[in-house]
């Protein structure tokens, strides 16, 4: 087997034991479901969480939040069992927010935060919105070579920001991505519909706008590549690119303020999200 240590490790899967916790945790939550007889979608609808989130947590590929604990833990008549892991499952939290790298852990930061979050995505569909194969796929070509556990650990990790879509009050989110990345069948034709179905689910949030950017534009406002903007709790706006490994947060009002012009008139160009809807749907070969 090939291999290639990562010298960078992301969340949450490292040596100090947090991730044999998850683990743990997704095993202990899957045999009580059983024991009861539940299904993934009837503990989802007893608990008001998603089927999906159930079973992420039961594969170990989304971590238990101290919330969903709270609330599964009475159904699952686990008599406080679950409830008693919190803390740890908080301090594990902790040590999982400090454990970016350094180019990344204060972007982390405010994504996990953010009252606005407003991407662009030109090459593939954005990290926060992958479905775990496509994800899996992604890593699995990128050259140099990943090993297989660096890959299954930058899945996870990259599965596990999607909490952010969970907590409360939400961040409002907006996404405009390419026709041509809406299109492009990475993974294969499985892969690609799955994500495609995905994004349909995440559509449906109602602080969610997805919209895409058709090939057929004559003209493009924004020709230097992907980049996502942030309304931090504290207000300010920021932005952030990530070009050929090398990442920068931007701060200067001004700069931010450029990519924030661009963004609203690419916006304002893009289809509609009823129009982007239909697209994924004639994609899929549905309409």
């Amino acid at each position: 087997m090939l291999s290639n240590p990562d010298p960078s490790p992301e969340t949450p899967s490292q040596e100090d034991g947090t991730a044999h916790l998850f683990s743990a945790l997704g095993k202990q939550i899957k045999a009580l479901r059983e024991y009861r007889g539940m299904t993934q979608v009837e503990l989802a609808t007893a608990v008001r969480f998603g089927p999906d989130l159930i079973s992420a947590i039961e594969r170990h590929t989304r971590t238990p939040q101290p919330e969903f604990l709270r609330a599964v833990d009475p159904v699952l008549r686990a008599h406080g069992t679950l409830i008693a892991a919190i803390p740890d499952v908080e301090e594990a939290l902790k040590k999982n927010r400090t454990r970016h790298p350094d180019w990344y852990r204060n972007y982390a930061k405010l994504e996990a935060e953010a009252l606005e979050l407003h991407d662009y995505s030109n090459q593939a569909i954005l990290g926060l919105l992958q479905t775990e194969d496509y994800a899996q796929a992604i890593f699995q070509r990128r050259r140099p070579l990943l090993s297989e556990e660096t890959i299954n650990k930058r899945v996870a990790d990259r599965i596990s920001r999607q909490a952010v879509f969970e907590k409360w009050p939400p961040t409002e989110f907006s996404f405009i991505i390419e026709e041509d990345v809406l299109r492009r069948p990475i993974g294969g034709r499985d892969i690609h519909h799955a994500q495609l179905r995905s994004l349909l689910k995440v559509s449906e949030m109602r602080n969610v706008h997805l919209q895409a950017a058709s090939t057929a534009w004559e003209e493009h406002p924004n020709m230097d590549g992907a980049f996502t903007l942030i309304v931090a709790k504290n207000g300010q706006h920021v932005g952030y690119t990530e070009v050929q490994g090398h990442a920068r947060l931007i701060t200067d009002p001004e700069e931010v303020r450029d990519l924030e012009v661009r963004y609203a008139i690419m916006r304002s160009q893009c289809l509609r999200p009823p129009e982007t809807v239909d697209l994924i749907m004639s994609i899929l070969g549905d309409r």
